[in-house]
């Protein structure tokens, strides 16, 4: 190449990418257990959507001999953040086991952290002077711990579930966290990032979390500072510098504290168009125009695919306009969900079916349930 024809932005990681990212789902609604290796090797596929800055993954079932605790996987920046953080742990909740998360040293993976994890049940005594029930007591927990002990975040904080994430591509990031040799899920999601507005570091690579539900999306939020803004309204706190975790937070607000099902809160985060709600049958109409009121603030704008991984179930969910590429394919019990097809190809080539959902549209799938919702 001469010299005059070389362009520094093209080295990589300084091209703007705007349909980057990458996101992957596996799901056996069977409730059968596999290890981690599909799901690296899916995500894998995609390596050119993802620049080495971000990669995560999130598994369902992965702890079935603590699934009635609650597993916290912690990042500490420092040793007094760790002490002062199991402090904190030690006062509010029963701690059942704790240890070093076991991972794999690799090159490619560089300026870890300190990785540990928590299984743990609130402290009975705290939990009713609290007068909080049990996951809203754990969630002010995680938020305070996020936000007042310094160098301390907790990136993972539901029952059977975990999820394991850090800078590097993600077929990188799965090696590195062992989930084909140490875990198995019903479950799995996972992501490849491309930051084109928001740094890459380990708190900022997806998934993320709040209790057990998890999220990893491609695309870009414009309503971030107003969905932020009222959802700072209800105690949450939105601390690791990407827009993507204020739409975790916003799931667990509508499903878990508002009581709506998740096919209400997808239609309130990817809302019809008023002129569609209009032409809807009388009932249908009522509804859809209550939730568009009641919860403006939480409409998102901007390109997006995401997927959410919940206790027994998964959501796949585009924008209304579909600018972000997502298609799923269905093999006897399980459902797989990618950016592109050749990324369930690779680890599931003779599909029964295979289609994109519309923009806008949910695609739910839960255990013992027999089929997609």
């Amino acid at each position: 190449m001469l010299q005059e024809d070389f362009n520094p932005r093209q080295r990589e990681g300084n091209i703007r990418i705007p349909s980057g990212c990458a996101i992957s789902g596996i799901f056996n609604r069977d409730g059968k257990r596999i290890s981690g290796r599909a799901i690296i090797d899916s995500i894998a596929t995609m390596h050119d959507r993802s620049n080495g800055l971000g990669g995560g993954f999130a598994g369902y079932g992965i702890y079935p001999q603590y699934k009635d605790l609650y597993a916290f996987h912690v990042f500490y920046d420092t040793q007094a953040a760790k002490n002062a953080c199991e402090v904190f742990l030690d006062k509010h909740f029963d701690i059942v086991n704790l240890s070093k998360i076991p991972v794999k040293r690799m090159p490619q993976i560089t300026n870890e952290p300190l990785i540990w994890r928590y299984f743990v049940k609130p402290h009975h005594t705290r939990l009713e002077e609290s007068q909080l029930d049990e996951r809203e007591y754990t969630a002010r927990c995680v938020v305070r711990i996020n936000t007042t002990i310094n160098g301390a975040y907790v990136f993972s904080s539901g029952k059977n579930m975990g999820v394991f994430k850090a800078v590097g591509f993600p077929e990188d990031v799965g090696e590195y966290y062992r989930l084909a040799d140490e875990y198995e899920g019903y479950c799995w999601t996972a992501h490849g990032r491309y930051p084109t507005n928001t740094p890459g570091w380990w708190g900022g690579a997806h998934p993320f979390a709040m209790l057990d539900y998890s999220i990893v999306h491609n695309g870009e939020i414009s309503s971030y500072d107003a969905n932020r803004r009222y959802m700072e309204m209800f105690g949450y706190r939105c601390t690791l510098l990407t827009d993507t975790e204020v739409i975790t937070y916003m799931i667990d607000y509508l499903v878990r504290r508002q009581g709506l099902s998740m096919e209400e809160a997808a239609s309130v985060i990817a809302a019809p168009f008023w002129k569609t709600i209009e032409n809807y049958p009388p009932e249908k109409r009522e509804r859809f125009t209550y939730l568009r009121n009641a919860f403006s603030s939480l409409l998102i704008t901007g390109p997006f695919s995401i997927l959410l991984g919940f206790s027994g179930g998964m959501m796949a969910l585009n924008d209304r306009l579909k600018l972000r590429s997502m298609v799923i394919g269905e093999k006897d019990k399980t459902v797989y969900v990618a950016s592109e097809e050749c990324a369930i190809r690779v680890i599931q080539p003779d599909l029964d079916k295979l289609w994109a959902p519309r923009g806008g549209e949910p695609v739910i799938v839960t255990l013992d349930k027999g089929g997609v919702c």
